[in-house]
């Protein structure tokens, strides 16, 4: 115990030996020194360490399951920016809607918004394969709480969002497909958190 306090007293003195009588920056630059806390009339070094995330390994069942979470962790990957950034443009275009007074212009200001936004994401998004579709519709319901469907019957109206549902039960999709984090999505939100938190 008192080579631990011992560690403690040298490491203070020695960096305020070294500290004395000029500025930080002029004696290393690049290199991190110790701060250092009043506790209880004694100067400790102070360190503020980042928070740990931890997450359990998802524990499958059969080599199925496996299968399919390597599968899922592709597909989250390519799609869950997409969703971020969709989630991203609609807030913008919300904000810049409450500005605009007058249907008329609203209209117009609309479908300006979606030939830009066509132009933007056209090319990438044909890129994606069905599977990778579903997962996007999933992902923009988790990112806004808004279903795909929802999203164009507020921006495009009924009819618009019926007709791009038609056209998405074509291809084996449901625009009005919701996320359930705790639920069916588990997985999904499990191979989330580990992307966020840097372990996949």
């Amino acid at each position: 115990m008192i080579y631990k306090y011992f560690f403690i007293l040298v490491l203070v003195l020695s960096t305020s030996w070294i500290v004395r009588g000029q500025s930080r920056e002029s004696i290393n630059p690049g290199v991190n020194y110790v701060e250092k806390k009043l506790v209880e009339g004694d100067t400790l070094p102070h360190v503020n360490i980042d928070e740990v995330k931890v997450v359990q390994p998802w524990k499958f069942k059969n080599n199925r399951q496996q299968r399919r979470y390597s599968k899922l962790v592709i597909n989250i990957k390519k799609t869950l920016p997409y969703a971020r950034l969709a989630e991203k443009r609609l807030k913008e275009i919300a904000l810049e809607l409450e500005n605009i007074e007058g249907e008329k212009n609203r209209k117009v200001f609309l479908k300006d918004a979606e030939k830009e936004l066509f132009e933007e994401f056209e090319k990438p998004l044909r890129k994606l394969t069905y599977s990778q579709g579903r997962m996007l519709i999933k992902l923009i319901d988790r990112e806004t709480g808004d279903t795909s469907y929802e999203l164009i019957k507020d921006l495009k109206g009924g009819f618009s969002a019926f007709m791009w549902q038609s056209v998405a039960r074509l291809f084996g999709s449901n625009l009005k497909s919701e996320y359930d984090g705790g639920g069916d999505d588990a997985m999904i939100e499990h191979i989330i958190l580990m992307i966020d938190y840097g372990m996949l």
